[in-house]
């Protein structure tokens, strides 16, 4: 009986116990660690850093979606660097590639060019000598009077040249009418395929379709900078308001179409002339760049004259050797619409 009463108060003394436990468990958690782990910078501030980002990416207007490109078809570009829509290339484009007729034909061009020349015909003949005859033990050379000093004669000191180059000399060089038109031609087509174009060491933008064709408004680039003069002499807000920015708003233009990294190395590349010819006011040579072809080439050439290396020519003004200089076909060119309009009517 002793035990049964030792074992009843035991349970007695655990229930009261057992409430107070549940109290001491719930106030335990309370005393706030967790409001110490709220000091977390580190990612508000990320959070703040996406915040910033994401709306400059929803600035960002979407690009337009470009057509897909038929076989014979390029882009036609804005002087922004925007597709406007896809044009197919003239069928002189499709000629076959014939790199052995450009050759000739530009020889034959530059040959062409040469311009006569050669000594005085009394060049090294002014002089009074003799000659003692034979048969004095001396060599057989005129000989001043009074002295025994060479001259005259092609191997002493002031004499004469013994075979200089003959003024009379012809260099020209003749082509066949077709297959100076069929080296056109084949230069044409070279302009389209893009590993050629980079053999030949130009620079441009990968993503542009070759040849790059822009839209007919870059002709009419001279009348709107001098209407942006007028614009800021009327503000006169800058200095010197009188120039015409032709120079920066080319620049502009370059960079927009891809093309600016082949200017940059035309003007890397320009370097003192070896030879004679840097003492004949040909100093500098300059390798060739981007060329242009518009119908309007007077008013184009006036902004993008100061550029080194780049041209800007019409289409009747096209051969060979402006389209391959060197006979190194893939030059590097930018055609206008209406440019291109008037290669639709030449012949393979």
């Amino acid at each position: 009986m002793a035990k049964k009463t030792l074992d009843e108060p035991a349970p007695e003394d655990e229930e009261p116990e057992e409430p107070e436990a549940p109290t001491e468990a719930k106030e335990e958690p309370e005393p706030e660690p967790e409001e110490a782990e709220e000091p977390a910078p580190k990612p508000s501030r990320g959070r703040g850093r996406r915040g910033a980002k994401e709306p400059l990416k929803a600035a960002k207007k979407p690009k337009p979606v470009q057509a897909p490109l038929a076989e014979n078809e390029v882009h036609v570009y804005s002087l922004d660097g925007d597709v406007l829509k896809n044009v197919e290339l003239p069928a002189v484009f499709q000629a076959p590639l014939r790199f052995d007729l450009i050759r000739r034909a530009v020889t034959a061009f530059q040959a062409n060019r040469r311009q006569a020349y050669g000594p005085n015909r009394k060049a090294g003949m002014h002089h009074s000598v003799r000659w003692s005859g034979k048969g004095h033990g001396v060599s057989r050379v005129p000989r001043i009077r009074g002295t025994m000093i060479g001259a005259q004669a092609p191997g002493t000191v002031g004499g004469r040249k013994g075979h200089g180059p003959k003024p009379w000399a012809d260099w020209s060089k003749k082509i066949n009418a077709k297959e100076r038109v069929k080296a056109r031609n084949a230069a044409l087509s070279a302009l389209r395929h893009a590993e050629i174009v980079a053999r030949r060491g130009h620079r441009f933008d990968e993503t542009r379709t070759l040849p790059i064709v822009v839209d007919n408004e870059i002709e009419e680039i001279w009348k709107s900078l001098e209407e942006n003069r007028k614009e800021r002499q009327e503000k006169k807000d800058e200095e010197r308001t009188d120039r015409i920015l032709a120079a920066k708003r080319s620049v502009e233009i370059l960079r927009a179409l891809g093309v600016f990294s082949d200017v940059e190395r035309a003007s890397e590349g320009t370097h003192i002339r070896a030879g004679r010819g840097k003492m004949r006011g040909r100093v500098y040579r300059t390798p060739r760049s981007v060329l242009f072809v518009a119908t309007k080439a007077d008013t184009l050439a006036r902004a993008f004259r100061n550029l080194p290396g780049v041209e800007v020519v019409t289409p009747a003004g096209l051969n060979a050797e402006v389209l391959a200089p060197g006979g190194d076909p893939g030059r590097l060119t930018v055609f206008t619409e209406s440019a291109l309009d008037v290669l639709r009517g030449w012949a393979m």
